[in-house]
């Protein structure tokens, strides 16, 4: 299992997906008085699923039967829109927060805002602020719920920075002396650069930046990653994106296009020192189990913390046939389920808060303490930007960050054109306001 919007999808099953739908012996969308079977899909490894299962054997509702449907690796982003297209979506499905924002502003999925109103022991309150919030559509409404949470920083090499001299990164280091030991190590002990940050370097990079520029007291990139109005390249996230346009050219900083699909392995092999990632590659260290000492450090700030938001949820369709059952099942999952699943994958933390225990004590249990702290320092800041844009159009504008962003780190095109692209992305954004 790989957490949130960087969760990776696995697939839907195959065939027997597309005729999976709620049963209910009641045309009521609201109640029933006989069986009721809630399926809920999910994007998780075979282990994960295997953990899940367990869980929800432990679910003992009258007249309500779970069945999770199988869900083998492959494209789960076409799965899940040929069975919108189908109208055979399962009664709660995994989703991205771009999922829930698109499908909920098109009328595609049940409104949970009612239910999660009020100050009870699942209500909004009761989770991660800025998950609830970004999980809000236009109108107020929810049409899903945050389940785990994203937190980003840097992975870095203990023994690495120990022997260059360097201090080692932690809560308050900065968005310099990261660029100063990227430097610092770049060549050493067979370490091609100081670090590697793809979500700086790719189409994600505008965001990740934005950061810097919320740090310093300057403007966010976008003022919102779910209904923007504007996007901005002020002069401090202008001179941001410069520091780090000439870490890539003096070779402290990997490139655009670098290929970071084996970066994992080759930070744990010892030859990466620094790794911008999130929280989930702990996970994956616990089983591979790195020949180095590492640890996991806070986004960089300059005046004020700053990091990125990012959560993945469950959402359900508007049409599911029985929705008390499943906002039953849907309370069960996020309440319970991940305090079964946790101990043994500590992939992410909880959205909603209650639940958050269990993955801070398998991180503790297994002496990752850097990360625990990380984590809870992150989902403690209260500046916050989102990694994407969630809108249906949000492809226009990465196209445009892909024309131009990447010439601009690399040097090819002058920093004044932030300015060039920022414009036409607001024009993506007037005209499908």
């Amino acid at each position: 299992m790989k957490s949130s919007a960087r969760l990776s999808a696995a697939a839907l099953g195959a065939a027997a997906l597309l005729t999976a739908t709620a049963c209910s012996s009641s045309s009521s969308p609201g109640t029933s008085s006989g069986p009721v079977t809630v399926t809920v899909m999910t994007w998780e490894t075979p282990q994960t699923n295997a953990l899940i299962d367990q869980a929800l054997a432990n679910f003992h509702e009258p007249n309500i039967t779970v069945k999770r449907l199988d869900t083998p690796s492959g494209n789960y982003g076409d799965k899940l829109s040929s069975l919108t297209q189908a109208r055979k979506l399962p009664d709660l499905f995994w989703c991205g927060n771009d999922t829930e924002q698109q499908y909920g502003s098109e009328g595609l999925l049940t409104d949970w805002s009612s239910r999660l109103s009020g100050t009870g022991a699942f209500a909004s309150g009761s989770f991660v602020p800025s998950a609830m919030q970004n999980w809000k559509t236009a109108d107020g409404k929810i049409g899903g719920v945050p389940s785990l949470m994203n937190t980003y920083g840097v992975w870095y090499d203990v023994d690495a920075f120990k022997a260059a001299g360097l201090p080692l990164p932690a809560a308050g280091w900065t968005w310099d002396d990261m660029f100063h030991d990227a430097t610092a190590l770049a060549h050493r002990g067979g370490a091609s650069y100081g670090l590697v940050a793809d979500n700086m370097t790719g189409k994600d990079g505008p965001f990740t930046m934005s950061t810097y520029s919320v740090s310093a007291g300057g403007a966010p990139f976008t003022d919102s990653a779910n209904k923007p109005t504007q996007v901005t390249a002020d002069a401090t996230y202008t001179a941001g994106v410069g520091k780090l346009a000439a870490a890539i050219q003096s070779g402290a900083v990997a490139p655009p296009g670098y290929d970071s699909s084996n970066t994992q392995s080759t930070f744990a092999a010892g030859s990466l020192p620094m790794l911008f990632g999130g929280q989930w590659l702990a996970a994956g260290f616990l089983t591979d189990k790195p020949k180095i000492h590492y640890g996991f450090a806070p986004m960089p700030q300059q005046t004020a913390p700053a990091t990125l938001y990012d959560a993945v949820g469950i959402c359900t369709p508007s049409y599911t046939q029985n929705t008390d059952a499943t906002f039953k099942v849907l309370q069960y999952l996020d309440s319970t389920v991940w305090t079964k699943v946790l101990p043994s994958s500590p992939v992410a933390p909880p959205a909603y808060v209650a639940a958050q225990s269990s993955y801070f004590d398998a991180l503790t249990s297994a002496k990752l303490d850097t990360v625990a702290n990380t984590v809870r320092t992150e989902l403690a800041d209260t500046n916050t930007v989102g990694v994407r844009f969630t809108t249906p159009w949000a492809s226009q504008a990465d196209d445009l960050i892909t024309a131009y962003w990447t010439d601009i780190l690399q040097g090819k095109k002058p920093l004044s054109d932030l300015q060039t692209m920022t414009g036409k992305i607001n024009d993506v954004i007037k005209s499908n306001g």
